[in-house]
């Protein structure tokens, strides 16, 4: 050997990955589709134009309208007058695609619950200041909705649905879209996680007086402005519903001595709380 270790040529980092051209086809119709400002019903360049303006193929044009039809963004019409024609993703969709992402991630209310008690308290100081009158008059007529002991299964199951409906309507007047949505969307999973689904069908006796109290605390606080208290109200709020829903789930799965946040509770009355 004529070097020694420190004459060795370092090793050349790795050459970035090559984008697939359909990908980077898809990226450019989402940024003209943004910088021309095109709604709903607009339609796209025909085809021809397309393979001529990207310099691609027919199939790599097809495959990229495919992908952005996958993702909720345009929609593909076939026949005379057809073509690719801009179409708004609906929230539903778009929650429906991360639950399918997030199916097999063995997610659990504490999952679930480490979000909310961060998120929720920031949407409702958001929402506060966007809230009107008509706005107050919803949520206390959702809270009107599960006051009360259900007469039947069915009435149960609207009750508790409802106590999560109450926090998807605060977040409609947040600020912040993101947060809002991701509120929504976290509320929408704890009506379709499987435990939780399980714990809302127990047919026994349910409190909510300590939630209810919570939430109508949280109107009097927004409507006076006060964004300090609306915060730990929220927060309070979340911190006392994690708590019922894991004390429900180890009593629905008999996991007392296995949960060390149920363990040592006894059999203290649970309460359902959204």
């Amino acid at each position: 050997m004529t070097g020694t270790m420190n004459e060795l040529t370092p090793l050349a980092s790795p050459a970035p990955m090559r984008r697939k051209r359909t990908d980077e086809i898809v990226d450019a119709i989402k940024k003209t589709i943004v910088e021309h400002g095109l709604q709903p019903g607009d339609r796209l360049p025909q085809e021809r134009e397309l393979i001529e303006q990207y310099a691609a193929s027919k199939g790599t044009i097809r495959e990229a309208l495919k992908a952005l039809e996958v993702q909720g963004l345009i929609r593909i019409r076939t026949g005379p007058g057809g073509g690719a024609f801009i179409e708004t993703m609906s929230e539903q969709r778009a929650m429906s695609l991360l639950s399918n992402y997030l199916f097999a991630k063995n997610m659990t209310i504490g999952d679930i619950y480490a979000l909310r008690k961060v998120l929720e308290p920031l949407v409702a100081v958001s929402a506060m200041t966007n809230i009107d009158d008509a706005g107050y008059k919803r949520l206390t007529d959702i809270i009107a909705i599960y006051d009360h002991e259900p007469a039947d299964a069915q009435e149960r199951w609207d009750q508790r649905m409802a106590e999560l409906d109450f926090h998807a309507v605060v977040a409609e007047y947040a600020d912040n879209a993101l947060l809002a949505f991701t509120c929504r969307f976290l509320q929408t999973l704890l009506k379709e996680l499987a435990v939780c689904r399980d714990i809302y069908r127990q047919p026994k006796p349910v409190l909510r007086q300590q939630g209810i109290a919570y939430q109508r605390e949280l109107l009097e606080a927004m409507k006076a402005g006060d964004s300090t208290r609306v915060h730990q109200i929220m927060a309070d709020h979340m911190a006392y519903a994690e708590t019922a829903m894991l004390d429900l789930q180890a009593e629905l799965t008999g996991d007392f001595l296995h949960d060390p946040v149920a363990r040592g509770r006894g059999e203290r009355r649970r309460k359902v709380v959204s």
